[in-house]
């Protein structure tokens, strides 16, 4: 039998996960958004997870596009790292298990 609390608890992380701006990124625009919360330029970020600056750049894109950030007057990778902060699964929490890309 498991304590009503825990599976209270588990629920409610899973319905926050899903309800989540993050939920719609996939494995790997997760890692690039994880960089750039360190700080890394699409330089660092590519040689961080072995991808071209390209490849950087689009997933950056695709990023701010399902995260509904437009090219307002703020600056959008800060806007994505403040969203990523906000809604990051705990350190060591399980993720969503989807093939990388």
């Amino acid at each position: 039998m498991v304590d009503p609390l825990i599976i209270d608890t588990l629920v409610a992380r899973q319905q926050t996960r899903v309800s989540s701006p993050l939920a719609s990124l996939t494995p790997r625009e997760l890692d690039v958004l994880r960089e750039m919360a360190q700080g890394k330029t699409n330089a660092g970020i590519g040689q961080a997870l072995f991808l071209s600056e390209s490849t950087v750049e689009k997933h950056v894109n695709t990023i701010f596009a399902k995260l509904g950030i437009s090219a307002a007057p703020v600056h959008r990778r800060v806007v994505a790292v403040i969203a990523f902060l906000e809604n990051a699964p705990e350190e060591g929490a399980p993720t969503r298990a989807v093939g990388k890309t």
